[in-house]
């Protein structure tokens, strides 16, 4: 459908007055909001995922294509709700103790988003016992973790051993990701899984809440 396709493009086209304009358009000729985030902005937002792994996007351009899903999304997301459109998964995501760089963990919450994910977002500096109370409150399919420091990231392993010491850790996907982390550290700390990128991310999370 053109509305439709209009709307995905100006997602993978960086343009989000466009994206809001053609999500009013498309709500006020009956397109329902169900189809604009399933048609749309998932697929649109699969798209920039692929450009930025395959390196023709950069983080600029996807900051500013999740803007453009975001303008879609408000309009939206009252409607899907109520639709009872179910998410794909609920996620709770925040950086690490000590840390206060949330740009790479914004860009996996709008991408989670895009992708059909519902997102509590705890912010920068947050501790072990804020992600334990925020999956006692939530109940979240999986708990993204991000540290940008060698410093910081040694309090990841913190939020696991405290969600275990309270009994949460087999109720919870725990994802890790950030400049200083690898595979082998998420291995070694006991994590469910690794995300170099936020394209990435998407595609792990739609795995683990699969199983």
């Amino acid at each position: 459908m053109e509305q439709l396709e209009k709307i995905k493009n100006a997602i993978i086209e960086t343009m989000p007055a466009l994206a809001k304009s053609a999500t009013e358009e498309a709500l006020k000729n009956g397109i329902s909001a169900k189809d604009i985030l399933n048609e749309a902005l998932i697929p649109g937002m699969d798209e920039v995922g692929r450009l930025f792994r395959e390196g023709e996007y950069f983080v600029p351009e996807v900051l500013v294509s999740a803007k453009a899903m975001n303008a879609s999304m408000d309009l939206i997301e009252p409607l899907l709700v109520g639709d009872g459109v179910k998410k794909v998964g609920k996620v709770v995501a925040g950086t690490i103790e000590g840390d206060l760089h949330d740009i790479g963990k914004n860009l996996v919450c709008m991408m989670l988003k895009g992708a059909g994910f519902e997102i509590i977002d705890l912010g920068v500096d947050v501790k072990p016992e804020v992600f334990v109370e925020a999956t006692r409150q939530h109940q979240p399919h999986i708990i993204v973790i991000s540290a940008l420091l060698t410093t910081t990231m040694l309090n990841m392993p913190k939020v696991i051993d405290a969600l275990k010491t309270n009994g949460l850790r087999e109720r919870v996907k725990v994802l890790v990701g950030g400049a200083p982390v690898n595979q082998d550290y998420a291995d070694e700390i006991g994590a469910d899984g690794y995300s170099e990128d936020s394209s990435s991310a998407v595609e792990l999370a739609r795995r683990l809440v699969a199983v």
